[in-house]
C-alpha cells in the first residue's frame, strides 16, 4: 500500500508542475471543447508511458551494481536541476490564451496527441523518473507504484478539463503556484535525499 500512495505522491508532483500540455487542457476546457475526448488521450497516454517505464526499467533487475549506481546518479543529477527549475519558476506568471473553439474533431484529436507526446518533459517524468525510482521495487510492488502513479494523472487531468474555470483562476494567483512549486521542490528534494542514501548504502554495505 506504501508504494501505491508513494506512486501517487510523485506522479502528483510530477504532473502538476504546469506546462503546455496541462495549459491546453485548461483552454479547451474553458471552451468546453471536446473535453472528454482530451482529458481522456493525455491520462491513457500517461498510463501507457508510466507503465512503459516500469516495464523498461524492470529488465534492470539483473544488472551489474556499478551500472545502478550510475543509474542512480544520473536520476539524483536529473532530479536536482528539475528542482532547480522550479525555484527559477517560483516567480513565474502563466497566462491563457484566448484561443477559438475549434469544430473538427480530428484537428483536435492531433493537437492533444502533439502536445503529449512531442512534449519530452512527459517521458522525462513518467519513463525516465517514475521508471527509475521504481527499479528496485518487487514486481508487485512495481505495478502498485505504477497504479499509484495512473491514478493521479487520471483524477488531474479529468478535473483540469472539468474544472478549467477554477485552474485558469488560480493560474493567475502567483501565490498558488509559488505554494505549488514549494510542494514539488520539498518532496523531490526528500526523493533525491532517499536516493543519494540508498546509493551510499548499496556501495559500502
Amino acid at each position: 500500500m506504501e508504494n501505491l500512495i508513494l506512486g501517487f505522491l510523485t506522479g502528483g508532483s510530477l504532473i502538476l508542475a504546469i506546462g503546455p500540455q496541462n495549459l491546453f487542457v485548461i483552454e479547451q476546457g474553458l471552451k468546453r471543447n471536446f473535453v472528454f475526448t482530451i482529458t481522456t488521450i493525455c491520462a491513457a497516454s500517461d498510463i501507457l508511458l508510466i507503465f512503459l517505464g516500469i516495464f523498461i526499467y524492470h529488465i534492470f533487475d539483473s544488472i551489474s551494481l556499478e551500472v545502478e549506481v550510475i543509474l542512480n546518479i544520473i536520476l539524483i543529477v536529473f532530479l536536482i536541476n528539475y528542482i532547480k527549475d522550479k525555484i527559477g519558476n517560483l516567480k513565474k506568471e502563466y497566462k491563457i490564451k484566448n484561443i477559438e473553439r475549434s469544430q473538427n474533431f480530428k484537428n483536435i484529436i492531433l493537437k492533444t496527441l502533439g502536445f503529449t507526446y512531442l512534449n519530452p518533459h512527459v517521458y522525462s517524468d513518467t519513463v525516465f523518473i517514475l521508471g527509475n525510482i521504481s527499479k528496485n521495487f518487487a514486481l508487485q510492488d512495481k505495478f502498485y507504484f505504477a497504479f499509484g502513479a495512473s491514478f493521479a494523472s487520471i483524477i488531474f487531468f479529468y478535473s483540469l478539463g472539468y474544472m478549467s474555470s477554477m485552474f485558469a483562476n488560480f493560474i493567475k494567483k502567483k501565490n498558488t503556484w509559488k505554494y505549488i512549486n514549494s510542494f514539488i521542490i520539498s518532496f523531490m528534494s526528500v526523493l533525491v535525499i532517499f536516493i543519494i542514501y540508498d546509493t551510499y548504502d548499496r556501495l559500502f554495505s
